[in-house]
């Protein structure tokens, strides 16, 4: 009888090692995660003589991940909310267990350090020696599972550490197209001065701005809001920008510009994304301003310290109608001078602790009432009202402000 019992205990071990030996090969192997617990639920049943299994795993939320054997499919099934705060070996009583747990004889947590990886509910467990079969079954599918999960958690992570890297060089990628769509320098003479605010709200944003020097009498400005962040966002204004300086050297007109703008803009973007953009054409020989609004906050323009206008007219967004429903352009006459200021939605729909929005009122008050300072000031001043109408709200936008004075001689 002694002699049947070590056969037993040897034969047990042999079964043991062979599933550690199976279960790390695969693991080695570096085998899918669905494939890892393909062949946990093989070793366990073949070599474990387990008949019933359910193992839910903890990610997001807790999933069964293996199950076999059972009456009820678990894998859909929510792990009931009584068995979270086990932290050892429970044996299940059907009577008290909630239905369709009832069926299995015990839940054994997986840990790592403190932390639950797992609960495995097992059933069908032989017992030739109840109490001892308990102790040596369990012990070592928590071994087991112990080495699967830990194995698969790494797994998780070294593929976040990836998908992290890839992310920041994605980052970097677009940062550097951003970087290029920016003018590289903006007039600051005696009769122009063009100054501007950039605010990125995360790494890369979704705004741009640009000065085009047409010739020595006419200049363009132009701001514009893309929807989406991230390297497509970036690559969708790139191609934006380039088309514009390409069009800028053959025409000059706006109705012909944002046209083709918004073909290109619903072609590349495929209505997965849109632009919200600013046009305008100033000629200082004919002291004229011709615009075109697709979308975008209107911009302000003060003639020889007067009221304020709102340059408004224009057509829809673009990239998601083709052809544009409407289209109209703008004209503006200055006598001697006047002050523009653009700005993105980041700083009108920026909010308070209360949850107001800055609004365009104060933003339209600040000029005004700054508008004899130089335009970086004004730029500052707004930003610093901004920053203090806010208190402790974080941006949840980009900010950029393009500003704009004109003064020509008598």
């Amino acid at each position: 009888m002694e002699l049947k019992s070590l056969k037993n205990q040897f034969d047990l071990k042999e079964l043991e090692l062979n599933a550690l030996l199976e279960i790390t090969q695969a693991i080695n192997n570096n085998l899918p995660e669905v494939s890892l617990y393909k062949i946990y639920g093989f070793i366990v049943r073949a070599n474990l003589h387990i008949k019933k299994l359910a193992l839910y795993v903890k990610e997001d939320d807790w999933h069964c991940k293996v199950n076999y054997g059972t009456s009820v499919n678990f894998l859909p099934q929510e792990l009931d909310s009584s068995f979270l705060k086990a932290r050892e070996l429970q044996r299940i009583d059907q009577e008290t267990t909630p239905d369709p747990f009832d069926e299995f004889d015990l839940v054994i947590p997986a840990m790592h350090k403190e932390e639950v990886l797992a609960f495995i509910f097992v059933g069908g467990i032989p017992r030739e020696n109840p109490q001892e079969r308990y102790k040596l079954d369990t012990s070592f599918i928590q071994t087991l599972s112990n080495i699967l999960l830990v194995a698969i958690e790494n797994k998780r992570l070294a593929r976040k550490q990836l998908e992290q890297e890839a992310m920041r060089k994605e980052m970097e990628i677009a940062r550097g197209v951003q970087q290029l769509l920016f003018p590289k320098g903006l007039p600051y003479t005696e009769n122009l001065k063009v100054a501007s605010l950039y605010l990125p709200h995360q790494d890369v944003g979704g705004d741009y701005y640009d000065y085009i020097k047409i010739n020595e009498h006419q200049f363009v400005l132009c701001i514009a809001d893309v929807s989406g962040k991230g390297v497509p966002a970036a690559l969708l204004m790139s191609n934006f920008q380039a088309a514009l300086r390409t069009m800028i050297r053959h025409s000059t007109d706006l109705r012909e510009i944002v046209t083709e703008l918004n073909h290109q803009t619903e072609r590349n973007a495929r209505g997965e994304n849109f632009i919200t953009f600013f046009l305008a054409i100033v000629n200082m020989h004919s002291r004229s301003l011709e615009y075109v609004n697709a979308g975008h906050n209107p911009p302000l323009i003060i003639l020889d310290h007067g009221t304020p206008q709102f340059l408004e007219l224009g057509t829809t967004i673009l990239g998601s109608f083709e052809p544009l429903p409407f289209l109209k352009v703008g004209q503006v006459h200055f006598d001697r001078e006047f002050t523009f200021f653009a700005y993105t939605d980041g700083l009108s729909e920026s909010f308070n602790e209360e949850g107001d929005p800055f609004g365009v009122d104060r933003i339209v008050k600040t000029v005004v009432d700054n508008q004899e300072l130089p335009l970086d000031q004004i730029n500052g001043q707004l930003l610093a009202n901004l920053n203090q109408f806010r208190g402790k709200s974080d941006y949840n936008d980009d900010i950029t402000l393009l500003s704009c004075k004109v003064l020509i001689g008598a």
